[in-house]
């Protein structure tokens, strides 16, 4: 199809926002500033590196199951001279931040070697120079020194250095075959319109806007001030044809519906709420699943469980930005290295009235309320508090529950809460229960090395059986969805999980299934796509009708 410049135009359905920092698929431990300066240095740089060493071990390990998700980059052994370029660039650009990554190893080396017990004020003048003003020295109730960022003003800082940041536009044409993206440097590539933009950046909004609103194709065109040489490609991401109208929900109950892994819609005919996005994209497909194209207008609330890759997508994000009135995120321990503020990472991103709910602290709107419950385990036993289990409930009561990732450890945890909000209609619980080990997300962060054993010992797991029977016999609910499991094809890009019948979460889900059953509770482990309806006090699952 020939686009006019005069043309009004859509953006096509299966047209990717790939954000980068540095080259680099940007999750949110590159762009808080002092992870983002741990990662470049100990997991980009080692990598790049170790590539141009050796290229073919890293074209083979990709090839090989077992090393899904490991830090090897996907370029066939080839296109060594470009990487080796990168390096030099990263080494150039990312100056700043490579300097961070030593300061903070410096500064942990200083706590350690000479805060024992005593005062720690002599030691501020000790602190290096660059990080002088921007942290505060602690210590624990058991004399375990430590340090925080003053995080606002690392903001502040040439540290956080909005020139890195670009994004990639290009069609996916098949989003399940797509590569494991947070091992492999982006590189140039003929299909792919790379723009120099940071992500705040409102041309963002303007252009994804179009989804449903169309304009000109020469108003887009310049509001990107796209080149001659770029202008053949940028024309093949629009088209003439008008999207489906969207039906939006009207009914006197609640329509959820699944999107894969850990992504909810739910909506009132007043209010719709967006749980952890992560949308797959317009195109034919063995599986039945929702795209963009069956969310509505406009999301009242996205609810944020946790800081993890895979709840956190800003590739999701960033497309549905001029849709979103709020985003509520849990609240973070306040400048811990581990646990950067999620509300001044998404505010530094261009999203606006970001809320932070703590446990147990409750939001109260028109025709909803939100508490948020505690999320306990999964972090690998780091003291992270970004995360939230983020309980929904309507006007007549009924309640709906994202539990995410949250590991029922301690089931006496649960219990006290059932005490104070009662019982939960319908859970949503992930049951990934072999999750990667500690080094695999946080590696870079942790000054010292890992033994393997204490390492494989801390992985970043959801329920088992027997956790999260604890937590249905707690809340006795009609309905558990098992979900986050990060089954479907089009997830692989940033999971690399992949199951087979004997896998552990299969099997401990499938237990948890078959005793649902015996209890007369309604079970079912998610994948692809569903969509329940609550309404007269019953929850009806029922077929998927999409829009594509």
């Amino acid at each position: 199809m020939n686009i006019n410049n005069d043309d009004l135009v859509y953006i096509k359905s299966n047209l990717v926002i790939e954000p980068l920092i540095d080259n680099w698929y940007a999750w949110p431990h590159i762009v808080s500033p002092a992870t983002a300066a741990m990662n470049i240095k100990t997991r980009h740089l080692k990598i790049m590196k170790s590539y141009v060493q050796n290229p073919k071990i890293h074209a083979a390990a990709v090839k090989n199951p077992k090393m899904l998700g490991g830090p090897f980059i996907d370029y066939g052994g080839k296109r060594v001279d470009e990487i080796k370029a990168l390096i030099a660039k990263t080494t150039t650009d990312c100056a700043a931040l490579l300097e961070l990554n030593d300061e903070i190893l410096e500064l942990n080396e200083l706590l350690k070697n000479s805060a024992k017990g005593y005062s720690m004020n002599d030691l501020y003048s000790k602190i290096p120079e660059n990080l002088q003003g921007l942290v505060e020295l602690v210590y624990d109730i058991n004399d375990n020194p430590s340090f925080r960022f003053f995080e606002a003003l690392l903001y502040e800082t040439e540290y956080y250095n909005e020139a890195i940041q670009s994004f990639n536009l290009f069609l996916v044409i098949d989003d399940d075959s797509r590569s494991f993206v947070l091992s492999t440097p982006k590189l140039p590539s003929p299909e792919i319109l790379r723009v120099e933009m940071p992500f705040k950046s409102k041309e963002i909004d303007l252009l994804f806007e179009m989804a449903r609103a169309p304009k000109t194709y020469k108003e887009i065109a310049e509001i990107f001030n796209i080149t001659s040489e770029d202008d053949p490609l940028f024309r093949t991401f629009f088209t003439t044809e008008a999207p489906k109208p969207y039906n939006k929900y009207d009914g006197d109950g609640v329509l959820t519906r699944y999107f894969g892994h850990a992504c909810i819609l739910t909506e009132t005919k007043d209010t719709t709420i967006l749980v952890d996005p992560l949308v797959s994209y317009g195109y034919e497909s063995d599986i039945s699943r929702f795209s963009y194209e069956d969310l509505p207008e406009t999301i009242d609330y996205v609810l944020i469980t946790h800081n993890h890759q895979d709840h956190i997508l800003f590739e999701t994000l960033l497309r549905l930005r001029n849709k979103i009135k709020h985003v509520v995120v849990p609240k973070s321990g306040g400048g811990s290295l581990q646990d950067p503020s999620l509300k001044l990472m998404f505010e530094k991103l261009g999203f606006e009235n970001v809320i932070e709910i703590g446990e147990m602290e409750v939001l109260r709107f028109d025709d909803c309320s939100i508490t948020g419950l505690p999320f306990i385990g999964e972090h690998c036993d780091l003291d992270v508090r970004s995360k939230i289990c983020h309980s929904v409930e309507f006007k007549d009561g009924y309640k709906i529950l994202f539990a995410a990732d949250s590991c029922n450890v301690a089931p006496q945890l649960y219990q006290r809460i059932q005490k104070i909000i009662g019982n939960i209609d319908v859970i949503f619980l992930g049951m990934e229960c072999h999750g990667a080990p500690l080094s695999w997300l946080y590696g870079p962060i942790i000054p010292n090395a890992i033994q393997r054993d204490m390492d494989e010992s801390r992985r970043l797991a959801g329920c088992n059986f027997e956790q999260a029977r604890a937590l249905v016999d707690v809340f006795m609910p009609k309905n558990v969805f098992v979900y986050a499991m990060g089954m479907e094809p089009w997830l692989k890009y940033i999971s690399s999980i992949k199951y087979t019948s004997e896998s552990e979460p299969i099997v401990q889900s499938n237990m948890l299934i078959d005793y649902c059953l015996e209890k007369g509770i309604v079970p079912e482990r998610l994948f692809g796509e569903k969509i329940i309806e609550y309404n007269d006090s019953e929850t009806i699952p029922i077929l998927a009708e999409t829009n594509h």
